[in-house]
């Protein structure tokens, strides 16, 4: 073997490696795989969901607890869809799966108008049908192949298009609490993962669907951490740690915080501040008799900045 090729064995040892420490981090942190579970792993196809299932096949392998993995693959019947792809994968692999068919695509072709985005309906369509065959099937965790990165999109997305705080949570429970989902590859930085799925030389399965349109808000929120991570290394690592450390009373969420609670002197009723501080009469300034405040009007002070008169 010459030097480059041991170098190179070297650097792939490595990055596989780091990928399952990090997999076997975020388990450990949020509590994602326990005994006797038997874990639903969505396979799309793609290089995020091939690398989640080789990594839990081998974490598994030495895992001090048993659990079941079987991969499930949605054919949403997209056009030229390779349908013999996974299941031939999958038998060589030795891994228990199974292929649900469901034409969501022509569902999402119809009702989504011609240049609007398709991936929100495209999600819940999917979503669907892999949480139907989750209790039809008993499976106590679905886990799905989103990476760091993924997360901190969401967040900026959220944040910018949203006007919220919001983003993929790396452990959840869906809404109606008959779901655990998981994201074992939370840790993992999309480009080991593309690294990683070259090396493994995964059968890359390319969404002709939703991957099609360019302007979605994700590949905007992509394209801004791109930028951020060559100019700064390490940003989007900040970021999704801060996801890991929030503090409500830094923010001004009045839900998750008591404000009003906060240096109260007293334990009377509060006032109606926003009459009384518009200047509007109140009941008590009604019963004894007060005047009432001449409403105010903006004017023009002398710097430039609007003060409030009368």
């Amino acid at each position: 073997m010459t030097a480059s090729a041991r170098k190179q064995e070297f650097e792939n040892h490595k990055l596989a490696k780091r990928l399952r420490r990090q997999v076997g981090q975020a388990i450990a942190d949020f509590g994602m795989i326990e005994e006797g579970d038997k874990v639903m792993v969505c396979l799309s196809g793609g290089k995020d969901s091939h690398t989640l299932l080789d990594i839990l096949l081998q974490l598994k392998a030495r895992a001090p607890v048993e659990f079941e993995l079987v991969a499930v693959n949605l054919d949403q019947k997209q056009p030229g869809f390779p349908e013999e792809v996974l299941p031939a994968y999958l038998r060589a692999l030795g891994v228990d799966f199974t292929i649900l068919e469901q034409d969501t695509y022509s569902v999402v072709q119809r009702v989504v108008p011609e240049g609007k985005t398709q991936c929100s309906l495209c999600s819940r369509l999917r979503r669907g049908a892999l949480y139907t065959h989750a209790v039809e099937q008993g499976f106590t965790k679905i886990a799905l192949g989103h990476h760091r990165d993924d997360l901190a999109a969401t967040f900026l997305m959220n944040l910018f298009f949203h006007a919220k705080l919001a983003s993929m949570p790396p452990k959840l429970l869906s809404d109606d609490g008959r779901h655990v989902v998981i994201r074992p590859l939370a840790y993992c930085r999309e480009s080991d993962i593309a690294r990683y799925a070259e090396q493994r030389g995964f059968p890359i399965i390319p969404c002709n669907l939703c991957g099609s349109q360019p302007n979605l808000q994700r590949k905007q929120a992509e394209r801004l951490l791109a930028e951020w991570d060559r100019a700064t290394p390490g940003r989007v690592d900040q970021i999704v740690r801060a996801l890991g450390d929030v503090r409500p009373s830094q923010l001004a969420d009045r839900s998750l915080f008591d404000f009003h609670a906060l240096g109260r002197r007293s334990q009377a009723a509060l006032p109606d501040t926003h009459a009384w501080l518009a200047g509007e009469p109140t009941a008590r300034d009604e019963e004894e008799g007060v005047p009432v405040p001449i409403r105010s009007t903006t004017t023009q002070a002398d710097d430039g900045l609007s003060i409030l008169s009368g």
